[in-house]
């Protein structure tokens, strides 16, 4: 498979995951619910456009990079501490919320290393 059609469908992956995420943290409590929310809605657009308007060009692969950094972030932050474990993981749809930061974890850090390789080969003007 190609580089780009597997960095182009990992990303949106994890736009996808993102957004799943959001969501199940306002259900259950952890995120406000409120127009705060609708912050990630330009984020994700950018990170969209990003992906499949500028795919192949540097502009895309930072955008793609910066957003799979912040996708990245996710798991991290919700298994420092107590993690997911405790009431999260007695709670209804638990396997669900786990297994979209795990899934969220591994297309952004993917997305990451195909974005790195994506620049690097620019930078050096390597034939694709």
């Amino acid at each position: 498979m190609k580089h780009n059609v597997m960095l182009t469908v990992a990303s949106l992956l994890s736009i996808l995951f993102m957004t799943f995420h959001l969501t199940d943290d306002i259900v259950r409590g952890m995120e406000k619910g409120g127009a705060s929310n609708l912050v990630a809605v330009p984020i994700l657009v950018v990170w969209l456009y990003g992906t499949l308007v500028l795919a192949e060009r540097r502009s895309g692969y930072v955008i793609i990079l910066l957003g799979s950094f912040l996708g990245l972030s996710i798991p991290v932050i919700h298994m420092m501490g107590k993690g997911v474990g405790g009431n999260i993981a007695k709670s209804n749809g638990a396997f669900f919320f786990i297994w979209t930061i795990i899934a969220l974890g591994v297309t952004a850090l993917f997305s990451v290393i195909l974005s790195v390789r994506g620049l690097w080969t620019l930078q050096w003007g390597q034939s694709r």
